[in-house]
């Protein structure tokens, strides 16, 4: 207990940099990749079979690809082309947050987006005749009925998604971010007592999970609370 009350007193603080840093990166790229997953959802539906290749192409690769390959790709392999090195973008590009960034939003997109395309598909059938019924067209169908109607049914399995991309962001002290593992990994190579501050990380991680698990299940509550008073 006292080996624990030490590490909280010498790295408190830094716990809670990192956890900050944790939730940042999981916030911005759970934001972002599900805007970027509702293209690819509707690309893999798209009747166009160039638009369709593109999109299955894109979830595969990212689907079918460790995450830390896709983030060593990103943070080292930009910086191999010089039209990137020569481009006014550079200096954000060449930045580790930002390349965690870009791989944690193209890789949770891949997985969302399939996410998002089994949701509108479970659209009940009914609800789409009775939009086109009002004369609503295939934008404002689309708008309007089916995707926030895909939005929650999707919602339990998005929220797996979210946990997943927490644990994800782990792999984002590979590339020098001293995020809630990087600085676990610090605090227990100067401690020499990796059991306790990886006990401590875990916890934290457990934490941060049951806050995503009960803001899905208020969301769920809001989303799906004419089906609860159906029943």
């Amino acid at each position: 207990m006292q080996i624990l009350v030490d590490i909280l007193s010498r790295y408190g603080w830094d716990f809670v940099s990192g956890t900050w840093l944790t939730i940042q990166l999981v916030t911005i790229s759970a934001i972002l990749g599900v805007l970027l997953a509702i293209p690819v959802a509707l690309g893999r539906l798209s009747p166009n079979p160039f638009v369709s290749g593109i999109a299955a192409a894109y979830s595969l690769f990212f689907r079918g690809t460790p995450l830390l390959v896709q983030i060593f790709l990103i943070y080292f392999g930009l910086g191999q082309f010089d039209f990137v090195r020569d481009s006014i973008l550079w200096p954000i590009l060449r930045e580790a947050y930002v390349c965690a960034l870009i791989a944690f939003v193209l890789n949770t997109a891949a997985y969302s987006g399939e996410i998002v395309r089994s949701g509108i598909l479970a659209v009940p059938r009914g609800e789409i005749e009775a939009a086109h019924a009002c004369g609503m067209s295939a934008v404002t169908t689309y708008r309007m009925v089916i995707l926030p109607r895909a939005f929650s049914i999707c919602l339990p399995a998005y929220s797996n998604e979210v946990i997943i991309l927490l644990k994800g962001t782990s792999l984002a002290s590979t590339i020098t971010l001293m995020e809630l593992m990087g600085v676990s990994r610090l605090a227990a190579s100067a401690t020499y007592e990796p059991i306790q501050v990886f006990a401590i990380a875990g916890v934290i991680y457990y934490l941060l999970t049951l806050v995503i698990t009960r803001i899905f299940r208020l969301l769920e509550n809001r989303y799906n609370r004419y089906i609860l008073h159906a029943r």
